[in-house]
């Protein structure tokens, strides 16, 4: 058995798109600890408490009441139920004292694994992978959300089916290229989802296609887009609301953005920028999702500044950050790009860690400690941002007309003058612009610069 993620499934099992607080069944969440992989090197996992208290913040996220979690230490993994019989049998005891419906396993699980888990403790059995599409299944509220979910989701199906119906083959008669009934259905039930997944792709197309207009449109008329990036519930919403006065679902939730949001904000300088908030990643994240998400997040590829928000309060903060790396080189994002690295919760730390995070700050300058809850210290980044944007200006000079007022207002508002000569009813001024302000002039005003750019205004 698996999780189907249909519609009406994800409505049925979550509730509402951002979960109601009530129950929908009882869970048991079991976060394996394997001293050994099956190639004989110690596994790599976090630390044991923070790792169990992710895969029950998942689960809670679907609004599954936990009624025990626990991690479990195997010396090895079992090809064909991942756990050991002795184990197996405790936890099914557990389970029928504890009437719980569904066993959460922290890890992925192979469709055998999973069906035979099932089979052994008689009870519904959702892995890690599977877990995480039903909180993107229930949280999606675009049009574009639902299709990448869709498709990670069938995708993720596809080779369960393929695996789960294997026990029917048995049943194949005719002469080789006529199956019987289990090959019929298995065939037809493959048929039906590759034919699903080619049309999801091909919407996808659609909604890459359009963003990529809509990225050419905001060019023509540009301001710079920061993007916020970052672990789960690091507070990359919180963030956003504070910045840009937005009302964006931010709650002590995994997983409470899906759907990209944009916002214009105007920094301390005058300058306008776009801020976009966007889905959080986690560690083990389905390489499902990754491929459906790549449309929304090539968002962030396009961006002007990256801005990494980090639960610095978390004891887990360095391995989630490498988690975050790890996802931003697999969509191939240039290294060079601008990044402000914000270690967020400070007010959650004691008077000694801030006093470490203080010394870091003071190190790294793309480095900001700052609270999005109170407020503190986010003064601070939108000054950072404004220099980090700035150290991208180049010098300009322009022959205006003098009677031109509006153009000559502008560069004064947008851009910071460095110098100007009158001569003949008309001002050659040279000002220090963003390379999106120099294209919105002179789309605006009609107006080309004279000679070449230079990468800073001349000394005077």
């Amino acid at each position: 058995m698996t999780v189907q993620l249909t519609e009406d499934n994800s409505k049925n099992l979550n509730g509402d798109a951002h979960g109601d607080a009530r129950s929908i069944g009882r869970a048991l969440v079991i976060c394996p600890d394997v001293r050994r992989t099956g190639g004989g090197a110690p596994s790599r996992r976090r630390g044991a408490d923070s790792q169990l208290a992710e895969a029950v913040g998942l689960t809670a996220a679907i609004n599954l009441e936990v009624a025990h979690s626990e991690t479990v230490k195997l010396a090895r993994v079992i090809p064909s139920s991942f756990m050991g019989r002795g184990v197996i049998e405790r936890f099914k005891d557990l389970i029928e004292a504890l009437e719980v419906d569904i066993v959460i396993v922290d890890t992925a699980l192979t469709p055998v694994q999973q069906r035979n888990l099932e089979q052994q403790l008689s009870a519904k059995v959702i892995d890690r992978t599977g877990l995480i599409l039903e909180i993107f299944g229930a949280r999606a509220q675009t049009h574009e959300g639902s299709l990448q979910v869709e498709l990670a989701a069938l995708t993720y199906q596809r080779s369960r089916l393929v695996r789960s119906w294997t026990h029917l083959e048995r049943q194949r008669g005719g002469h080789g290229f006529l199956g019987g009934p289990g090959e019929s259905q298995l065939e037809i039930d493959r048929r039906l989802i590759d034919q699903r997944i080619a049309r999801l792709k091909k919407e996808l197309e659609s909604v890459k296609r359009t963003r990529g207009l809509h990225r050419k449109a905001r060019k023509k008329v540009p301001y710079p887009v920061v993007a916020l990036v970052g672990y789960t519930n690091a507070g990359k919403s919180t963030l956003f609301n504070r910045l840009s006065g937005g009302t964006a679902y931010a709650e002590d939730l995994l997983f409470a953005t899906l759907d990209p949001t944009m916002r214009s904000v105007t920094l301390p300088s005058g300058h306008q920028i776009i801020l976009s908030d966007t889905v959080g990643f986690i560690s083990q994240l389905p390489t499902q999702l990754v491929a459906s998400f790549r449309a929304t997040l090539e968002e962030v590829a396009e961006a002007d500044v990256i801005m990494h928000v980090r639960d610095i309060s978390h004891p887990e903060s360095d391995a989630q950050n490498a988690d975050v790396l790890g996802v931003l080189a697999e969509m191939g994002l240039d290294p060079d790009q601008r990044r402000l690295e914000i270690l967020n919760k400070i007010d959650l730390l004691r008077p000694d860690e801030k006093d470490v995070v203080a010394a870091r700050v003071a190190r790294d300058v793309d480095t900001v400690a700052l609270s999005a809850v109170s407020g503190e210290g986010c003064d601070t980044l939108l000054d950072r941002l404004a220099e980090l944007l700035s150290e991208a200006r180049s010098y300009q000079q322009y022959r205006l007309d003098l009677a031109d007022g509006a153009a000559l207002a502008w560069l004064y508002a947008h851009g910071k003058v460095v110098d100007r000569a009158e001569q003949d009813h008309h001002a050659v001024i040279g000002v220090s612009l963003d390379p999106a302000d120099v294209s919105r002039f002179e789309h605006r005003f009609r107006i080309k610069s004279l000679g070449k750019t230079q990468d800073s205004p001349p000394h005077r």
